[in-house]
């Protein structure tokens, strides 16, 4: 399967055709399209490449096992496909060199549809297993117009993966995707989200990451039609050695789109690096754009980093709403001690103010098992620190 790669838009200036957008990446399926990374690129300077185990110049063999196992209700289609299926013509484009790769190496695919106007009664799980080597991977998630359904997706284990996750959210439909990056401490984990949304459909996205050595995740909408949201909602709790990266981009191409981002992480141990990017586009020509995101970070002890980026731009005076903050610091001493002035001791007090900072974003979770599984991991991360 082939695809013409696209580069940003470009408009004209005295100086001849420049890029429109700074934020619009070049996108292919060819990964010979791409440069090996060396760090010094924007879009790969807060990596450490050395920890990608090779995936950023592959050479080797794919040699990685998975194992998958999934639920699905009825009105539910899971099929094992070829590389010229035509469904998976409509792919979102990989941004990097890695996913291109991982689009280039993969044999066959895992495609999920949701039939027509059909209501999940329970959610869909995808329980994958990771079990050593190297392995690249291609999903695709579809939901017929007026469809509506909730997809977890947990991931454990250990290896190399490297992958593409497209969504196809049609006309009026609504998909809510959970994502859970639980990896042992070893593992890599390089993956692309690619969100297509139609007329009045609705995509929600609720990222938790809290395992891996490298974790770098990149979520990416792209509106169909009017009338589509977007709510990118991500949770993650970087401990000793461990760098997780989370790089949204939201290209408001169309009029009357609206989008939210909120991502919430903290930080505790040694070398415990979080990176955050938040890329959106307001597009030339459009009206009734609605966005808004944030970033918040914990850190927990001294030596851990936070790289927060918010970037957003507006080509257009016809915008409903559009902003950002990030903001990362200490614990708040002043909930601290109203908390301890009541008796509580600090351990607990910090373990309390923890859970409530991430609370609204786990109650977020329309799953009350998963909602208390999560907590629980925090807990035990919370442990961890202390």
């Amino acid at each position: 399967m082939t695809s013409p790669s696209t580069e940003p838009k470009a408009h004209s200036h005295g100086l001849g055709e420049i890029p429109f957008s700074k934020l619009a990446t070049h996108g292919s399926f060819d990964v010979d399209d791409f440069p090996v990374p060396n760090g010094r690129e924007e879009e790969w300077r807060f990596t450490p490449l050395r920890r990608l185990k090779g995936l950023h110049d592959f050479k080797g063999e794919a040699d990685g096992v998975d194992r998958l196992d999934v639920d699905a209700p009825e009105g539910v289609t899971v099929e094992k496909v070829g590389r010229d299926d035509e469904r998976l013509r409509t792919a979102g484009l990989p941004a990097d060199r890695v996913t291109a790769q991982a689009h280039s190496a993969f044999q066959e695919a895992t495609v999920l549809t949701v039939a027509k106007g059909t209501a999940l009664e329970r959610p869909v799980t995808i329980d994958r297993q990771a079990q050593g080597g190297t392995r690249f991977d291609q999903y695709l998630i579809e939901l017929e117009p007026m469809a509506e359904a909730v997809v977890v997706l947990k991931q454990t284990g250990t290896g190399v993966r490297a992958g593409n996750l497209d969504l196809h959210v049609g006309e009026g439909a609504r998909l809510t995707l959970i994502s859970v990056q639980d990896w042992d401490h070893d593992a890599v984990d390089v993956t692309q989200h690619n969100a297509q949304v139609e007329k009045d459909g609705t995509f929600k996205s609720i990222v938790v990451t809290l395992g891996g050595n490298l974790v770098r995740l990149s979520p990416k909408v792209a509106y169909k039609d009017r009338g589509a949201n977007a709510e990118l909602h991500g949770l993650y709790f970087t401990g000793d050695g461990q760098h997780h990266e989370h790089r949204s981009l939201i290209d408001h191409n169309l009029s009357n789109t609206r989008s939210r981002v909120e991502y919430k992480g903290a930080l505790s141990g040694k070398d415990a690096h979080a990176v955050w990017i938040g890329d959106v586009i307001i597009g030339e020509g459009t009206t009734g754009t609605d966005s808004y995101e944030l970033n918040r970070n914990l850190q927990l002890t001294d030596d851990t980093r936070v790289d927060s980026v918010p970037n957003l731009e507006i080509f257009t005076g016809e915008v409903e709403g559009a902003g950002h903050a990030s903001a990362s610091g200490r614990l708040d001493d002043i909930h601290l001690f109203y908390l301890r002035s009541r008796g509580i001791p600090e351990a607990e007090a910090r373990r309390l103010v923890i859970r409530g900072y991430f609370l609204e974003l786990i109650n977020r979770i329309p799953i009350e098992e998963l909602r208390d599984e999560i907590m629980e991991k925090v807990e035990q991360k919370l442990a961890s620190h202390e």
